[in-house]
């Protein structure tokens, strides 16, 4: 098994809510061969959304879209569906963290045009980024200054997996990504801000390519349904290189159902015996 599941969380769980775990792929497309999970009708983005309650959008990485175009895919999908966003490459690669006002400002600009259903905005680093302190600092203050939604972190430099970077996250309310392959094992670990939990899933051990495995997912689908009681948990599969990602969060989706009814029996059983005892 993946050393991916092998840290345990130390958070408080309570009885799995439903609402607050949202399952999806990075980006919507429909492997053919997987068809058959969606309805017939609808643009791709329509018909996913009919099944997943969430998806990551990764071309806001590498270009900026049309306001309008924004605004379609919000109009496209049900009241409850959110999209995480993940920033540009110009701000996180390019620019080090170290962009202008206006151009984060841009940025956010163009995703205010989801409305609701706009998620938690990504936040990816190169590899190469080392942490800097007052780099990381002055840009999650701009950051923060400019849009009070969710921020995640996915770093990818052993540098940040400290104490100081722990706490700069906390002190902004940014959660730090658990990502699979981990750079390092405590990047499978998801900390920072104690209100939502995000897992980046990019395939293991081929990244992009492979897929999961029926255990890794079951297990998976445990650690999710036992957490979802207090804090929003989001788990987006980016293995799409072979069509994987759609067929892992189906697995997923139907584990998690299984495993938050067991979590309710068990929850509601105790209540019970608790009652009789009286």
């Amino acid at each position: 098994m993946s050393s991916f599941l092998s840290p345990k969380i130390t958070r408080c769980a309570g009885t799995a809510d439903a609402k607050l775990i949202h399952v999806g792929c990075a980006g919507w497309n429909i492997p053919s061969q997987y068809a058959a999970h969606f309805e017939s009708i609808g643009t791709h983005l329509e018909r996913y959304s009919r099944t997943f309650n969430c998806c990551g959008i990764n071309s806001s990485f590498y270009r900026s879209h049309k306001y309008s175009t924004w605004e379609r895919w919000s109009a496209s999908v049900p009241r409850g569906f959110r999209f995480s966003v993940k920033i540009p490459r110009t701000i996180t690669h390019d620019a080090r963290l170290k962009c202008s006002p206006e151009e984060l400002r841009a940025f956010l600009t163009q995703v205010s045009y989801l409305g609701l259903k706009l998620g938690p905005l990504l936040v990816q680093l190169p590899p190469s980024c080392v942490y800097d302190h007052m780099i990381a600092r002055r840009f999650f203050m701009l950051f923060r200054g400019l849009h009070d939604g969710d921020i995640v972190l996915e770093p990818r430099h052993k540098t940040w997996f400290n104490g100081g970077a722990n706490d700069l996250l906390n002190e902004f309310s940014i959660a730090r990504v658990a990502a699979d392959p981990a750079c390092v094992p405590l990047a499978g670990v998801p900390t920072g801000h104690e209100q939502i939990l995000y897992f980046r899933l990019h395939g293991s051990p081929r990244r992009y390519y492979s897929s999961y495995s029926s255990e890794f997912l079951n297990t998976m689908a445990g650690r999710i349904a036992e957490l979802a009681g207090e804090v929003r948990v989001w788990c987006i599969f980016d293995n799409t290189a072979a069509g994987f990602a759609t067929p892992n969060a189906l697995r997923l989706n139907a584990e998690i159902t299984a495993s938050t009814e067991l979590l309710q029996a068990a929850h509601t059983a105790q209540s019970l015996s608790r009652l009789s005892s009286c």
